[in-house]
């Protein structure tokens, strides 16, 4: 029998794999949020390069199906061999089974999954051994069902890849890491957000008759198993096809280098994507970005804060007036773009307590996000630091004793507390700020009477206020100040809550109604607090962690940064509008002002209402890192590359200017190389200051 019948497990998954990714870029190519036109090349370059980078993929791929098929043999049960591999398989199930096995030493779930796996490996082995009779069933059985997987995991990638781009815009980048880690929540939010039953009914049903079809045409492999020769042969073609695999992969990457955004995303293939973010969730800044000398780095940043000296970012805060130790309650709101507030030129009427607040409160009008990720939002407000390529200094190991807000407050004698409604496991929060000498409210220290609903990100806003407001009034009755950071989590798909609260039903899973319950709890929140005898001795501080979405035609969308924030104080903060520039990072080291705290400071955030405040604002993505200043935004990105786009405000928007959210990014025609080497200052500085540990907690004696 010729060799190619031998191989035909690989080609015909191979044909399978490269037809659903293709099927997969047509529909992503035609979804409505890829809004852009492609060129003839784009077009050719996304189906055709993105053609050959699947082929070689699935080779990668493959090695599994190898390694399992190359390992089929007659001979191996033979005495007295079968016998020696089967003893050696008992004794490895026992090493691991006795608790004291190298995989004990990583811990987690990985002790389990190699007892099951060596268990399975070890039942099927002696079946095989003892049962010669039924050995050409079971392996019948065992070829369908590795068949089964394969198809299984290539039809599942291809729906994941299109939920994905529908939530994000793009292939697989860190955050579908962080996905893979956090099954629990990631599994519940899918189960609620979408017709789970439908779909994987009708994934099982394709894969069952698909499965039929490829194990009909390539059964033969197992009912005359290859030679020792034929095995090699195989083999050597195979290892060829892999080394090349490794060579033209990366070299096919680096063709995703148009100027449409969508178009590389559409062209590169989701599995190596997922790959290189799971490699590279962390960025080494000197590697893959421009640099200038560090001295010229830090002279820089002392352009933008004055008074800092040397090669880090200390300095004296020092206030002419006394100090005020009022508490301070700062609300996190999950996922809350600026466009769904009235004064944003929202008409829907989503956000009526909101709305009504802002005329009340001192209302940042100009102020973005650093990024899209709600740790990057709970980074921002904590440490007041930019956004560093990669990971999240809250997801990092090196998370812990930094100098933040909650560590001013508790120098001040505050109490000082994070609150969360569901498992701050997730995110890694609960390790960030309990390094960080906050207390941990969240979903594991409510009892069961505390819990009047509930979805898998954790409890509804409502029994988290309710949570608050009862530990607020045991800490006022300490005579100590507190500080506390409340996360609400309602306002996040799968966009779940109490159903009779609002005039859209909870179980109708509408993003507005998520952004109404959200509006509408933290009215409840406010309706309590009036009541408390620590309200007039309170301030309160609203802002976003993100935007609602951060898919867009350019690297970093500016609209899609731009979050509601707040400070409400009644006597104490005068209501105004502030419609000066600024980022996330400000909004605590403002209230730190407005409380004319005296204070040794680390932070890039600044008091923007002191007159020597430059405005500016950071966004970025994990890779992408920009400044916006002067209607200029200036992004600086891996492989030293660095885009500028004159911002330019869309016409026909019904608010005030200082309300205007919506901008054309036109590329700059000419370079604008003071905002570069400002970029440049602020991302390189920080990466600096991170990497040798200059951002830790201020030890007071």
């Amino acid at each position: 029998m010729n060799l190619s019948k031998k191989a035909s497990p690989f080609y015909y998954l191979l044909l399978f794999y490269v037809a659903v990714s293709f099927i997969v870029r047509i529909i992503l190519f035609f979804h409505p949020i890829t809004q852009a036109t492609f060129s003839t090349v784009d077009t050719l370059s996304v189906f055709l390069l993105g053609f050959i980078s699947d082929l070689f993929i699935f080779i990668l791929m493959s090695g599994f199906l190898w390694l399992y098929l190359i390992f089929i043999s007659n001979s191996k049960y033979h005495k007295p061999y079968g016998y020696i591999i089967f003893g050696l398989f008992i004794a490895l199930f026992l090493y691991i089974l006795s608790g004291k096995s190298v995989l004990n030493e990583y811990g987690g779930a990985l002790p389990k999954i190699g007892l099951i796996f060596v268990g399975l490996k070890t039942l099927l082995f002696g079946l095989l051994l003892f049962l010669p009779k039924y050995r050409n069933p079971i392996r019948f059985w065992l070829f369908s069902f590795v068949i089964f997987l394969y198809v299984v995991l290539i039809l599942q990638n291809g729906i994941s890849e299109y939920f994905f781009w529908n939530e994000f815009g793009v292939k697989y980048n860190f955050i579908a890491v962080n996905y893979l880690i956090y099954t629990n929540e990631v599994i519940g939010n899918i189960m609620e957000s979408y017709p789970v039953i439908p779909i994987f009914s009708a994934l099982f049903i394709i894969a069952g008759l698909v499965t039929c079809f490829i194990v009909k045409k390539s059964k033969v492999y197992i009912e005359n198993v290859p030679t020792f020769l034929e095995k090699l042969k195989i083999s050597g073609i195979y290892v060829i096809l892999i080394i090349l695999s490794l060579f033209l992969i990366p070299a096919l990457a680096k063709k995703e280098n148009a100027q449409n955004i969508f178009a590389n995303e559409l062209q590169a293939n989701g599995i190596y994507k997922f790959y290189l973010a799971f490699m590279n969730s962390e960025l080494d800044y000197y590697k893959f970005y421009k640099t200038v000398p560090n001295t010229e780095a830090f002279a820089q940043l002392k352009v933008q804060i004055p008074s800092i000296t040397g090669e880090n970012t200390l300095r004296h805060i020092k206030s002419e007036a006394s100090e005020n130790h009022k508490n301070v309650v700062l609300i996190t709101i999950e996922s809350y773009s600026a466009e769904f507030m009235k004064m944003f030129g929202n008409e829907q009427n989503i956000t009526p307590f909101l709305d009504s607040l802002a005329t009340k409160s001192l209302v940042f009008t100009n102020l973005y996000a650093v990024g899209n990720r709600t740790v990057r939002g709970l980074e921002a407000v904590t440490l007041c630091f930019p956004p560093t390529a990669g990971e999240s200094v809250v997801k990092r190991k090196d998370n812990k004793d930094k100098f933040s807000t909650g560590s001013i407050f508790k120098a001040k004698g505050y109490d000082v507390k994070y609150m969360y409604g569901g498992d701050a496991f997730f995110d890694n929060m609960e390790d960030f700020f309990a390094g960080n000498s906050y207390d941990i409210v969240d979903k594991k220290t409510f009892s069961s009477s505390e819990i009047t609903f509930a979805n898998i990100w954790g409890v509804c806003d409502e029994d988290m206020y309710n949570k608050s407001i009862k530990i607020m009034n045991e800490e006022a009755q300490t005579g100590k100040p507190f500080f506390n950071h409340i996360m609400t989590v309602s306002n996040h798909r799968p966009f779940t809550y109490p159903n009779g609260k609002i005039d859209i039903p909870g179980d109708a899973k509408s993003r507005d109604g998520g952004v109404k319950y959200t509006d509408y709890a933290m009215k409840k929140f406010f309706e309590m607090a009036k009541k408390q005898p620590w309200f007039n001795n309170t301030v309160f501080v609203i802002v976003a962690d993100h935007c609602a979405s951060s898919a867009g035609k350019t690297e970093l969308p500016a609209d899609k940064y731009r979050i509601p924030a707040m400070i409400y104080s009644p006597g104490f903060v005068e209501p105004q509008h502030y419609t000066n520039l600024m980022s996330q990072i400000d909004v605590m080291p403002t209230v730190l002002g407005l409380l004319n705290f005296n204070y040794q400071s680390k932070f890039y955030g600044q008091d923007v209402l002191k007159p020597d405040y430059k405005p500016r604002a950071l966004i970025a993505t994990y890779q992408d890192l920009g400044l916006i200043k002067d209607n200029i935004l200036t992004i600086i990105s891996p492989k030293q590359k660095v885009k500028q786009f004159q911002l330019t405000l869309r016409p026909d928007q019904k608010v005030a200017t200082e309300f205007q959210i919506f901008y054309d990014q036109v590329p700059l025609k000419k370079e604008r190389a003071d905002l570069v080497n400002e970029t440049i200052s602020y991302y390189q500085t920080a990466s600096d200051i991170l990497k040798n540990k200059k951002y830790e907690k201020i030890k007071y004696h």
